[in-house]
C-alpha cells in the first residue's frame, strides 16, 4: 500500500487527467489544422517522389491524359 494520504492520490489522478486531456486536444487541433497537414502531405510526397519518382511521374502523366481529354471533349462538343 501507498504511504500518500488519499487527497494527494486525487490530486495527482486529477493532474494525469487534465495533461491527458491537453495532449488529446493538441492532437485533435493539429488534425483539424488543414494548412499543417497539407504541409505535411506535401512534405511526404516531396520525400516520396525524391525516393522513387516512377510512379509520381506515371500519376502526373495519367493526370495530364485526363484533363487533356475533358478539355478536347469540351471543345468538341462547341
Amino acid at each position: 500500500m501507498t504511504d500518500q494520504h488519499p487527497h494527494d492520490q486525487l490530486a495527482d489522478d486529477v493532474a494525469a487527467t487534465r495533461a491527458q486531456l491537453f495532449d488529446t486536444l493538441d492532437a485533435i487541433e493539429d488534425k483539424l489544422n488543414v494548412p499543417k497537414q497539407i504541409g505535411i502531405a506535401a512534405s511526404k510526397v516531396k520525400r516520396g517522389a525524391q525516393a522513387n519518382p516512377v510512379p509520381y511521374l506515371a500519376g502526373l502523366g495519367a493526370g495530364v491524359a485526363v484533363v487533356g481529354g475533358i478539355v478536347v471533349a469540351v471543345l468538341r462538343r462547341r
